[in-house]
Formats: C-alpha cells, sequence, structure tokens
C-alpha cells in the first residue's frame, strides 16, 4: 500500500504543529477537526510543502483562532 505525498505530509505537517504546540498529534488532529478545518489543512499541501514551515504554523493558528488564513 503506497500512501500519497499529500498523505505523508499532512501527517509530517500535523506531527510538527503537535511539537510546535507542546501537543500530541491525536489532540492537535481533535482540534482540527473540531473546527472543520482538516480538509482545508489537508487541501494545502501545495503551498505549505513548498513555503517554512513556520508559516504553515502560523496559518494554521490563524485558522484555529480566528477561521481566517494569516495571510
Amino acid at each position: 500500500m503506497s500512501l500519497s505525498k499529500e498523505f505523508r505530509f499532512f501527517v509530517y505537517l500535523l506531527e510538527s504543529y503537535a511539537s510546535y504546540k507542546g501537543v500530541t498529534a491525536a489532540d492537535a488532529l481533535k482540534t482540527l477537526d473540531e473546527k472543520g478545518l482538516t480538509d482545508l489543512i489537508f487541501g494545502m499541501y501545495e503551498l505549505y510543502h513548498a513555503e517554512s514551515i513556520e508559516n504553515a504554523f502560523a496559518d494554521i493558528d490563524s485558522y484555529i483562532e480566528r477561521g481566517v488564513p494569516a495571510w
């Protein structure tokens, strides 16, 4: 079974974001699910994988806190 590059990156992003926030990946995913953001963040592969991971973190934080992208 081969996982898509988008899925592999999403797992990396989720685990990295969780570490940045000091929570588990399960808790980070739960937050995204509760805010209805999981599919949106998953779909941001083209943007997030091409820029600094810190920019992705800032964008995710903005979506969670304000419901809009950081930029």
